[in-house]
């Protein structure tokens, strides 16, 4: 067959044009999209940076000042780890170079980054919080950065996901931002006064079972059930879809895309429906934040969460909500673990209550005073030491105790004392010292002792800046 010089030519530019194209396709660098332009990055820790490549392409990763080369590995995977960073509120470069493209990204700083996690009420948003109008046209922080990786299970371990990238803290983005951290971050900038970003890791009415990893299943005997079946997770419902409340299902989808990007902690505000599980919840507390620590590979990752508000949860049991109290303090057995008490500032008729720029500032107290070093600052409520029983009475110490008081001037609220038999009897209780002694005209001799023990409980055991006691009992949980 005769083919034209001007043929075969035209030929020959096109398939070579068509194979220059596939390379450059090809060999694209490429990272997660947690990295995107505004991105915060972790000071004062080594960070990894992290991506895809052709196989045993080289890549280059330049930040302030430093260059770290590799090569992708066979699948085209790359990492680099770069030496701590300093805080800085001034962008610093931040490239990444393949053989065929490089990534510049813009206005990268440098400070504090936290992981927002849990169900509705971390998600809760700036817009639908106490005084949204004046919050919003108030948000004028900069350094304030926050990016939302949207709801996604998956089967398997997801390298990346979709998101709109990170947005910079202005009246014109924050009503979005998940209010919890927002509130947290302001209270931070003011008092540390670097860039603080925020990871919005977070899906309304999920359970903890999904967000948690397996060697955080694995890390605890009671959990051995689903830690011996994890093969099984996450599971299907009947039309094929993925079941975002099961096991790994959001470990998978929405973690695993953002680690290990570099944080200084996590915030969690979940519980609501795990409601029910007594102190099994207090077990899968420990199973989510071994695993965090874990794929983070940091022992000492701070987690501080926040105690659920008082709440009329239908015609269930009202001492349901009370064992997953009791859940949530026992957690603070846990290392590096903190808690924001919110008895005071819930709605009994409002499972979201909308004051969470106090649930911020009570969040921020404790990483304050845990993480950044700042001196003189009462960081917790009221929290359960020991109780003694002397003939007809129950002395309760409390940690935290300092300046005990009534909120409202009121004789103390929601008191009981039990027998043997435990069955609880109103007790009336009085203040001595740092102490509260609590006794029942129909309990003769007290054997156990109980604190704001029902689901629409609303205290007022206070110390003396104001941060309320924690629910507890002595009894078992059941």
């Amino acid at each position: 067959m005769a083919y034209s010089i001007s043929f075969l030519r035209r030929f020959v530019f096109a398939a070579s044009a068509f194979a220059l194209g596939q390379v450059a396709v090809q060999s694209e660098v490429k990272l997660p999209s947690v990295f995107s332009d505004h991105m915060v990055l972790q000071q004062g820790m080594r960070l990894s940076v992290w991506g895809w490549a052709d196989s045993s392409e080289a890549v280059s990763v330049s930040i302030a000042g430093q260059t770290k080369k590799t090569k992708a590995a066979k699948d085209g995977a790359w990492k680099v780890q770069i030496k701590p960073l300093k805080a800085s509120k001034a962008p610093v470069a931040f490239t990444v170079k393949g053989s065929s493209n490089s990534i510049d990204f813009q206005d990268v700083l440098v400070g504090e980054v936290w992981l927002c996690s849990g169900q509705s009420n971390m998600e809760w948003t700036v817009a639908n919080s106490n005084n949204p109008n004046e919050e919003i046209s108030n948000a004028k922080h900069p350094l304030i950065r926050h990016i939302k990786i949207p709801h996604r299970p998956s089967a398997k371990v997801e390298s990346d996901v979709t998101t709109d990238g990170w947005l910079v803290c202005s009246p014109k983005t924050v009503a979005n931002f998940t209010a919890v951290g927002y509130f947290f971050a302001r209270n931070l900038l003011d008092e540390i006064d670097v860039p603080i970003g925020l990871l919005g890791c977070n899906w309304g009415g999920t359970r903890i079972e999904p967000w948690t990893t397996p060697s955080g299943f694995k890390s605890v005997p009671a959990l051995k059930e689903i830690a011996d079946n994890l093969d099984q997770y996450p599971q299907k419902r009947d039309n094929g879809s993925i079941n975002h409340q099961s096991a790994l299902a959001l470990h998978n989808g929405m973690i695993s895309p953002i680690n290990p990007y570099g944080i200084r902690g996590a915030l969690w505000y979940q519980g609501e429906s795990n409601n029910g599980e007594g102190m099994l919840y207090y077990e899968k507390k420990k199973a989510l934040i071994e695993g965090w620590r874990d794929i983070w590979n940091n022992k000492k990752l701070p987690f501080y969460f926040v105690q659920l508000a008082p709440y009329k949860y239908g015609n269930r049991n009202p001492h349901d909500l009370a064992g997953i109290w009791q859940a949530q303090l026992a957690t603070l057995e846990v290392p590096y673990t903190g808690m924001a008490v919110t008895t005071d500032i819930g709605n009994t008729r409002d499972i979201h209550p909308r004051n969470k720029q106090e649930v911020g500032r009570r969040l921020a107290l404790w990483a304050l005073t845990k993480d950044y070093g700042k001196k003189g600052i009462e960081y917790s409520g009221p929290l359960f030491k020991s109780a003694r029983f002397r003939k007809s009475t129950a002395s309760v110490r409390f940690t935290h105790a300092d300046g005990l008081k009534s909120t409202n001037g009121q004789a103390l609220s929601h008191w009981e004392v039990a027998g043997e038999d435990e069955k609880f009897a109103a007790a009336q209780a009085e203040i001595k010292g740092n102490t509260v002694v609590a006794r029942s005209d129909t309990v003769k001799k007290p054997k156990f002792v109980r604190f704001g023990y029902h689901q629409e409980a609303e205290p007022n055991l206070a110390n003396g800046v104001g941060l309320p006691a924690s629910p507890f009992t002595t009894s078992e949980v059941k």
